[in-house]
């Protein structure tokens, strides 16, 4: 049984509201083990004997099913997200800025994203990592940096997604709680 986190693209954020008890509810209803949430974002633990593609696509079908919306997640045994935790190459806490991990599931795209650390914005620090894209920004200006500006185009929805590398290492506090308890 493999601990994964899966990461929901565009939840609660950009008009797909969705109730993460419904959301447990809906992927516990689809066979996975040890459903927890964390956060209102998008973010779920969950056990499977699966592999990754059946998790994403099994928990993806679950969602369009359940909440009518065209669902995209991203899914990672909860140990390569901990590798991403701890390779992130910039001071994690900077004063006036936010650090962020995109999760990327698509090659192509990673080397579109990573490209942009050639000509970074203001205040903004971009480095390519395994399967992400690191990235700090001064918080004022996020939707105006390299990153902000490109992630909003339709081609990246399906394969990527955003989390404050806060938000990511709360989901690694969360699965390590369950694990203790099991």
């Amino acid at each position: 049984m493999t601990r994964y986190a899966l990461f929901l693209r565009g939840v609660n954020v950009g008009g797909v509201t969705l109730k993460m008890a419904d959301v447990a509810a809906t992927l516990a209803g689809a066979g996975f083990g040890a459903v927890r949430t964390v956060l209102a974002s998008g973010n779920v633990l969950v056990d499977s004997p699966d592999d990754v593609a059946d998790v994403r696509s099994g928990a993806e079908a679950a969602l369009r099913d359940s909440f009518g919306y065209e669902a995209w997640v991203l899914t990672y045994p909860v140990e390569e997200v901990r590798a991403v935790s701890r390779a992130y190459p910039f001071e994690r806490e900077v004063q006036g800025h936010h650090s962020y991990v995109t999760f990327v599931a698509d090659a192509d795209v990673l080397d579109e994203l990573a490209a942009l650390g050639e000509d970074p914005g203001p205040g903004e620090r971009i480095a390519r990592g395994d399967g992400v894209l690191y990235w700090q920004v001064a918080r004022d200006h996020t939707l105006a940096s390299a990153v902000g500006k490109t992630m909003g185009r339709k081609r990246y929805k399906s394969s990527t997604t955003t989390r404050n590398l806060r938000t990511v290492d709360k989901l690694l506090l969360s699965a390590d709680s369950v694990h203790s308890r099991s």
